[in-house]
């Protein structure tokens, strides 16, 4: 039978310069595994040289080229990102299923490593409903942490989860306007909002969707707070809401937020922000960074006010400004003009500055990231995995009315190795808890163990829409999952049990 290629080819000016050993290199990461399906699969590859050592520095992208090959042709949407330290990111969205994928990895011309690699069985894409019906079994070849510590100190409230105080409760005692109840049930995902705004229900839908058609998760029926600013304030008697954003004078359980969760669906999409791009975007090598502290975003606390008026006083140590007034349109004459950067542009800088808005900012993920060191404001609000993070190991913490700031700022300016060591490891923190196998496997793990707090069954309400799943009249789509059953048969009480 023909074979159809894709080619992706990059180009650059140095790879060539480079004593690159292929053999000596190494490809690895989670789009090798056919049983781990994401929107955008993606792998690594790190060069080394001749004398056994990974690069440090980029090889540039000359030579190297990706092939994704099949019985058929293959639809892809390839993308190769150069990390500036020696590895590179491959990454690229399925448009369709394929039976068996083979993945060839170049340089000049010559296979890396063990090139070409056989991704062996169906090679599901994004949009194909085909759910692995073992819950375990999927968090097994997801290679899932075996817990989250968030997810455990959230779920320490509710031992039980009395789900007919939920609904008789929920919309009474939480502020409704953005809250939507959902029931989960077989597959299907049904939902109510009766709140005036919820249109950010469309994030919750799709990335929800997006699981199902990955895994059969059990039963459950929850509600999910749309807006940003945590609502559980009852800790004595709290009902069990999920948002996006906690605090510690709230009891909400935290999920990761819809922004990260939107660039996981979207990544080589609708959207250019996210956690792979940025790693292929890190501005200069740490010693050429401007030797600044960056800051660009709207008006929405005082202190970003204020921080304005710090840099003014003090350009040689910040560049920093407000991109767009919405909260203090009044002050826009004093603390304007408005000023855009590039999010990209951000680490041309060598200091982050990271700042709440209403609530925690959820560009941190993305400034972690990057290869440069950033600075975070103390806060009582907190995402999925902040408390996972060490002040002072993966970041730098300031006071929250900013008053030590220019103190921390010039610690790092004096001592370069210890902020480049620290800015090293918030990247690496954020290379391993933040890609988007871990965004999926934190949400079905909190399913997992919301569901066993139960204490009645889940139901669909006559007021619920069902969410249906988006059509893919256009790809393939093979569903060939078998549910193996086993029965024991035992001898005590006469039971047969199912595996």
């Amino acid at each position: 039978m023909q074979l159809f290629t894709v080619l992706f080819f990059l180009a650059s000016t140095n790879a060539a310069k480079k004593d690159i050993d292929v053999r000596k290199s190494f490809v690895y990461g989670p789009a090798f595994d056919a049983d781990i399906v994401l929107p955008v699969r993606y792998f690594y590859i790190q060069l080394v040289d001749k004398r056994g050592k990974n690069l440090t520095s980029s090889a540039g992208k000359e030579n190297l080229n990706v092939v994704y090959s099949s019985r058929d042709r293959v639809r892809v949407w390839p993308d190769l990102l150069d990390r500036n330290d020696g590895s590179y990111i491959a990454r690229f969205r399925l448009m369709e299923t394929y039976q068996d994928l083979t993945i060839s990895v170049k340089f000049k011309n010559e296979h890396v490593a063990d090139s070409p690699y056989l991704v062996k069985g169906q090679v599901y894409h994004e949009q194909c409903n085909c759910p692995e019906h073992d819950t375990n079994k999927w968090l097994s070849d997801m290679k899932c942490p075996n817990s989250f510590g968030q997810i455990e100190r959230d779920l320490a409230n509710f031992p039980i989860i009395d789900i007919k105080q939920l609904r008789n409760e929920g919309f009474s005692r939480l502020d409704q306007t953005a809250l939507c109840h959902y029931s989960l049930l077989k597959g299907k995902l049904y939902r109510r909002c009766p709140g005036s705004i919820t249109d950010f229900k469309m994030f919750v839908d799709a990335f929800m969707l997006s699981v199902l058609r990955k895994v059969e998760l059990p039963d459950v029926e929850f509600f999910a707070n749309l807006g940003d600013w945590p609502l559980e304030k009852n800790m004595k008697d709290p009902l069990p809401v999920i948002s996006w954003c906690g605090s510690e004078d709230t009891a909400d359980i935290i999920w990761p937020t819809y922004d990260l969760t939107q660039a996981t669906l979207e990544t080589l999409g609708r959207q250019t922000l996210d956690m792979m791009s940025v790693q292929g975007s890190t501005g200069p090598k740490w010693k050429k960074k401007l030797n600044k502290a960056v800051f660009r975003g709207r008006d929405s606390r005082q202190e970003r006010l204020d921080l304005v008026t710090m840099g003014r006083k003090k350009p040689e140590i910040y560049d920093v400004a407000l991109s767009n007034f919405f909260f203090f349109p009044y002050d826009e004459k004093k603390y304007g003009p408005k000023n855009t950067m590039s999010f990209f542009d951000f680490f041309k800088y060598k200091y982050q500055l990271n700042i709440d808005g209403t609530v925690a900012a959820y560009r941190f993920p993305y400034l972690l990231v990057g290869d440069s060191l950033v600075f975070k404001q103390d806060s009582s609000y907190y995402e999925h995995f902040y408390k996972d993070l060490i002040p002072g190991k993966h970041f730098v913490p300031f006071k929250r009315d900013l008053s030590n700031l220019e103190e921390k700022i010039l610690w790092a300016r004096n001592n370069d190795n210890e902020a480049q060591k620290i800015a090293e490891a918030g990247r690496t923190f954020a290379r391993d808890n933040l890609m988007p196998d871990k965004i999926y496997c934190y949400v079905v793990s909190l399913f997992k163990e919301y569901a066993k707090r139960q204490r009645q069954k889940p139901e669909i309400h006559k007021d619920m829409v069902l969410v249906e799943q988006p059509k893919d009249r256009d790809s393939r789509c093979a569903c060939n999952r078998v549910q193996k059953v086993l029965f024991l048969y035992a001898k005590f009480s006469g039971s047969t049990f199912r595996f």
